[in-house]
């Protein structure tokens, strides 16, 4: 069986219209220890596509504090895409995962499942990785790699479907 291809288009879908948060969880980034690159470089690909980046947040790897922001986030703000990136490992420390599958209502377990195997196209560790993707109301959260490499290339495999899952759950996709 040959293995599925990412889809390609002559032009990349556009994000025109759509609001978007990033959330970086990492414990050195929230104290200041590391600067936050696999953050800003989701900042950069949702701006290319044409996305309204309207959040960016640093948050400790604690459930709690994970899994409210992700509420506010979606519930208050009402912002549509929430891209988390790190805590996703099998550290005792990762539990994005676990706070993400908390606030979803939906979870879409194919497009973790996806940027999984895309992942394993540059390296075999993409294996472990736990990342998540669900809706919370209106809002579509994806759990992407802490790398600023894993975090890119993860992006590049699903951008492409994001704007059809917000047809999807508007009711317009089939």
């Amino acid at each position: 069986m040959k293995p599925v291809k990412p889809m390609k288009s002559p032009k990349a879908m556009s994000f025109k219209g759509i609001t978007a948060a990033v959330l970086t969880v990492s414990d050195s980034c929230a104290k200041g220890i590391r600067e936050d690159e696999s953050g800003k470089c989701l900042v950069r690909l949702l701006r290319a596509r044409g996305a309204h980046v309207l959040r960016e947040e640093i948050v400790a790897d604690n459930k709690k504090k994970i899994a409210g922001l992700l509420r506010f986030i979606a519930d208050e703000l009402r912002i549509k895409l929430i891209l988390t990136s790190g805590g996703t490992g099998l550290s005792p420390r990762d539990v994005t995962p676990e706070a993400t599958r908390e606030v979803i209502e939906k979870e879409v377990p194919g497009i973790a499942e996806f940027s999984r195997l895309e992942g394993l196209r540059h390296t075999k560790y993409a294996v472990l990785s736990r990342s998540v993707a669900g809706v919370r109301k209106n809002t579509l959260i994806i759990n992407l790699p802490g790398s600023p490499k894993g975090a890119e290339e993860s992006f590049a495999a699903i951008a492409d479907i994001i704007p059809h899952a917000f047809a999807m759950i508007r009711g317009e996709g089939h």
